[in-house]
């Protein structure tokens, strides 16, 4: 059996930020790595995550959030990697693909209930990191697609809008209009993923772009960003309409603010007079869908229904500036570190 590795890289936090997050920000450091206890798995990372929820993470302006980072602490999310060791009771194996929250390190030690064995033949395992199960859920479950909706992705270019787009059509939708932050992004949406629409922030008043988009109202709303998008958005409601808000760019990405909110001017004698509903969906309300999600992702990656397109930043050394390229909107579709 190979000698396993005694010592691991990882991403760590060297200060908060005053305002949004440098390269400077973080730091590659070295650290032992302890050996797997007889519970333990010792896993070699293949890629992570790069997520704008990161900002808010790092902010320190929120609590009751799924990880704390404090100055010296490493940086931790979403992640594929190899099982180098495994306990002998354990379903997992060396050679295993698994999933699992210890990213932003290049191997990574913890109790075996932490990963997620990826199933064999699974198309396109750094798919597995696409935030898509958040828009998964919100688009069967709380604003529930159906058949001719005229349908509003915020964001569209990001990680989640760009599966959301596709995925809304799979479900039916009859008309997908999306926003972004560039005309090349704007026609790579079109051409490629499924939107009918893209409208390009800059170009003028958002609420004036989606009446023409959509002269006759939307039905479901998908948010990532907030702000002037969301208020355009509650400006287009058809009667009925289902709103489900899964992100907050708009007030997360804002230099002036800590990452933790995000104001936006609604007219809510619309939302009562067209009975519009609106859930706010955080990042863990749909994990017990994940199996189902993991099921019907296969299924569409399989079928050539739907593609993960990814920015992809090639070893850990690029790793402490990934969260400012994300911000500076220096990406498309799911951004990851492959190591």
């Amino acid at each position: 059996m190979p000698s396993l590795p005694a010592t691991a890289r990882e991403v760590r936090l060297v200060a908060v930020p005053d305002g949004l997050p440098t390269p400077d920000t973080f730091a590659l450091a070295e650290a032992p790595l302890p050996a797997p206890g007889p519970d333990q798995v010792l896993v070699r990372n293949r890629a992570f995550l790069v997520y704008p929820g990161l900002r808010t993470l790092v902010g320190g302006a929120v609590e009751g959030a799924p990880f704390t980072f404090r100055p010296g602490d490493p940086l931790a999310g979403p992640a594929v990697g190899e099982v180098l060791a495994a306990p002998a009771d354990s379903p997992l194996r060396p050679g295993d693909l698994v999933t699992h929250l210890l990213g932003w390190r290049d191997h990574a030690v913890a109790e075996a209930a932490a990963f997620t064995r990826v199933d064999d033949g699974f198309p396109d395992p750094l798919a597995l990191l696409s935030p898509g199960l958040a828009a998964y859920g919100a688009l069967t479950r709380a604003a529930r697609v159906r058949e001719g909706d005229v349908v509003l992705v915020t964001g569209a270019a990001g990680a989640i809008g760009t599966v959301a787009g596709q995925m809304a059509r799979l479900l039916g939708a009859g008309r997908v209009i999306g926003t972004a932050g560039s005309a090349a992004k704007a026609k790579r949406l079109t051409e490629e993923f499924g939107y009918d629409a893209v409208l390009v922030r800059g170009e003028g008043p958002i609420a004036d772009r989606l009446a023409a988009a959509a002269p006759d109202g939307i039905d479901v709303l998908l948010d990532m960003v907030g702000g002037e998008q969301l208020t355009a958005a509650v400006d287009a409601a058809r009667p009925g309409a289902r709103f489900a808000l899964i992100g907050a760019l708009g007030g997360q990405m804002d230099p002036a603010r800590r990452g933790a909110d995000a104001p936006a001017v609604v007219d809510t004698f619309r939302l009562l007079t067209h009975s519009v509903t609106v859930h706010g969906i955080d990042g863990q309300q749909y994990a017990e869908l994940e199996p189902e999600w993991c099921d019907r992702l296969g299924e569409w990656l399989r079928a050539g229904r739907l593609t993960v397109p990814m920015t992809v930043l090639p070893g850990i050394e690029q790793a402490p500036g990934a969260l400012s390229r994300l911000i500076d909107g220096d990406v498309f579709g799911v951004m990851v570190v492959e190591l």
